[in-house]
């Protein structure tokens, strides 16, 4: 027979806050393309760019909240990602939002149009909701057009660009801040008193493109700092180094917009009642493995959570979680439950003092099918699926004789006379890595001796099936799913994400994802 006393008290700990506590604002801060790049996440004895990153408002977030380790999107493109995080559902889930810029064939019924979707059922409860710069979604998903905020200005997503190009780099930095300042204050002057708010930050400045040399014009971040420290699947060269720094260069331009942000909120007296969320889309664009994959260098992201009220201060999560965790999250905080069909979990009573990462699910489902449209002849997608867990990423490419970064086309054609351009402007083939110093520089030198490893990272074909070993190979690089070793864990994966995918009517499961609706021409 259970205790009365025990059982009133496991219920006090799952509420999202105490008994007659006021309902908090939720703020959240979110990068585009950034990745896990923040100087908190610098290890010792663990070589890496957080550290020469430096990103002061993040850690102090971190460190008066909770810091996860282990975050991931549901796909690592934009559109779908954003759409699984404001939902709560997984990317393969979302209809026309499954893909990048919602593509769909016009005039069939839509399973997004039947999604709510977060900040609607916030605003439906009294919040006043509202977002500045990139969206990638529709605006219904967050009540119109009218809760988009950018008048003072977007030049924070043209950061180095703007900033390079002034006269007096100091105050074109505080006029940027000033804009982003402006922005959030345009937003707060539409609520009322006493109402609670959500604020979406979406910046696009750590996404392509930015000033070359910026990192270390702007930002002091010394390329040859990098020396030994880039993913081994990138060549470590100095433009790939040069690339690298220039790209933390805008994280840390990210970092001191919501430093403006923040001490916004601590003037008006509300910092301490805001839950705090700080994180981003995917990985890096332009670089092997980033944006587009699901291996940890495009699939993970940083994340950081603060408020006093329910979440401990110090709090570091190490087991994985995933950003269709936010959506129910945020709902709690303000007292609300899900939405129906949510597959995400709330994960504030994992975060309050006492509790252990063993409470919560510990698992991530990352995939994806079109990013670019054109990246594939017929437009088609390149299907994968993947579970992460704390020992493992599982892998399963569902048309493995497809290009996965998109097909080689005239890019890899040095009898074209375009070629020389195509280095530079190289869309021109595997697409759905961004056109980039590094990108060029791979394909320009993709002959030399010693690059096919490299190439075969960035751009190659994959096997049906992959598994790696993450206490042994952190990176991602050693394929062992032929490895009779591992033949009981690549099976009970295999059926943990099958059976999450049928359990989910994943579309991909009848190829759904190669016909209209979903494969259309890119418009």
């Amino acid at each position: 027979m259970h205790c009365p006393t025990v059982l009133v008290l496991a219920a006090l700990l799952a509420l999202p806050f105490s008994a007659g506590a006021e309902r908090p604002n939720i703020l959240l801060l979110f990068a585009d393309d950034l990745g896990r790049y923040a100087s908190a996440y610098a290890a010792s004895g663990q070589p890496s760019p957080n550290d020469i990153v430096s990103t002061p408002v993040f850690d102090k977030v971190a460190a008066e909240g909770a810091l996860f380790t282990n975050a991931f999107v549901s796909a690592p493109s934009c559109t779908p990602s954003r759409a699984s995080l404001y939902t709560g559902r997984h990317f393969f889930r979302n209809g026309s939002h499954s893909q990048l810029h919602f593509r769909w064939q016009k005039g069939t019924p839509d399973p997004f149009d039947k999604v709510e979707g977060m900040p609607n059922l916030l605003a439906k409860a009294g919040y006043h909701v509202g977002y500045t710069y990139k969206w990638h979604m529709r605006e219904s998903l967050i009540g119109g057009s009218e809760n988009r905020y950018a008048k003072r200005g977007q030049r924070l997503n043209g950061y180095s660009q703007n900033v390079s190009k002034a006269g007096d780099a100091a105050a074109a930095k505080e006029a940027i801040m000033d804009e982003v300042r402006g922005n959030f204050r345009d937003f707060l002057a539409r609520r009322k008193d006493g109402q609670p708010f959500f604020y979406s930050f979406n910046p696009t400045n750590p996404h392509r493109t930015w000033v070359k040399g910026s990192g270390k014009k702007l930002w002091g971040l010394d390329p040859d700092h990098l020396k030994g420290t880039l993913p081994p699947f990138l060549h470590d060269d100095e433009i790939n180094r040069e690339d690298f720094a220039d790209y933390l260069g805008e994280g840390m331009a990210f970092d001191a917009a919501c430093g403006a942000i923040l001490a916004e909120l601590k003037e008006l007296g509300e910092y301490e009642n805001t839950l705090i969320c700080i994180t981003g889309d995917h990985g890096a664009p332009g670089f092997p493995r980033g944006k587009c994959n699901v291996y940890d260098f495009g699939a993970r992201v940083l994340l950081a959570m603060r408020w006093p009220e329910t979440i401990s201060g110090g709090r570091r999560v190490e087991v994985p979680v995933s950003l269709i965790d936010l959506a129910p999250t945020f709902l709690a905080a303000a007292g609300l439950d899900p939405e129906k069909g949510t597959n995400g979990a709330n994960l504030l009573p994992a975060l309050a003092r006492g509790s252990k990462d063993e409470s919560l699910r510990a698992w991530a489902l990352i995939g994806r099918e079109v990013h670019v449209g054109s990246a594939r002849e017929g437009h088609l997608p390149y299907p994968v699926r993947a579970l992460r867990t704390a020992e493992f990423l599982y892998v399963m490419n569902l048309k493995p004789e497809r290009w996965p970064m998109g097909d080689p086309k005239s890019i890899t054609d040095d009898s074209n006379p375009e070629w020389k351009v195509l280095t530079s402007k190289t869309r021109a083939g595997y697409a759905d890595i961004d056109a980039a110093p590094a990108k060029a520089w791979l394909v320009q030198n993709r002959k030399e001796a010693g690059m096919v490893p490299f190439t075969d990272w960035a751009w190659g074909k994959r096997p049906a099936e992959e598994l790696y070993d993450l206490r042994k190979d952190p990176h991602q690089l050693k394929n062992l799913a032929g490895d009779e070793a591992y033949a009981d864990d690549r099976r009970r994966l295999r059926t943990q994400l099958m059976d999450e995918m049928k359990a989910n009517e994943d579309p991909r499961l009848t190829d759904a994802f190669d016909q209209p609706p979903y494969c259309v021409p890119s418009r």
